[in-house]
């Protein structure tokens, strides 16, 4: 039995479809779904969202928001997404050496909000890198 998977962001639709499992990058760590999971309201980080249509695994960039799981009904209401395969991975790559190295400048100074900003934006860049491939140290 499957889920039935909706992803939105205000813009669009990212997915609809049906999908087999999912793992969600809820704020208290990875969340996996399956056919026949509880209900639940659950809280998403900045980060990658894997989905498992049928053999192979797809990747979604997440950018925060909320999930909703309840008869097989998956609904996941973001602030914005994108297919990792339409992320290109050397872009992806570049904009989170450009974020490391703003969130570095950012740690050794006493802006908080600077830091909270660079923070975000590291990220967001490590999600989207992941997403199209890239292997992230930590």
């Amino acid at each position: 039995m499957a889920l039935n998977l909706k992803v939105i962001a205000p813009d669009c639709i990212v997915w609809e479809d049906k999908v087999d499992e999912i793992i969600i990058p809820s704020t208290t760590g990875q969340l996996g779904i399956l056919s026949g999971h509880a209900a639940l309201i659950t809280a998403i980080e900045i980060g990658v969202m894997r989905v498992r249509p049928g053999k192979e695994w797809k990747t979604i960039a997440l950018m925060g928001g909320f999930a909703e799981v309840e008869n097989d009904q998956v609904k996941v209401l973001v602030n914005s997404a994108e297919m990792g395969e339409a992320i290109d991975l050397e872009s992806a790559r570049s904009e989170l050496e450009s974020a490391q190295g703003k969130f570095d400048t950012a740690d050794k100074g006493d802006d908080r909000l600077e830091k909270s900003r660079a923070t975000q934006a590291l990220k967001k860049a490590r999600a989207r890198f992941q997403a199209a491939g890239g292997m992230v140290s930590v």
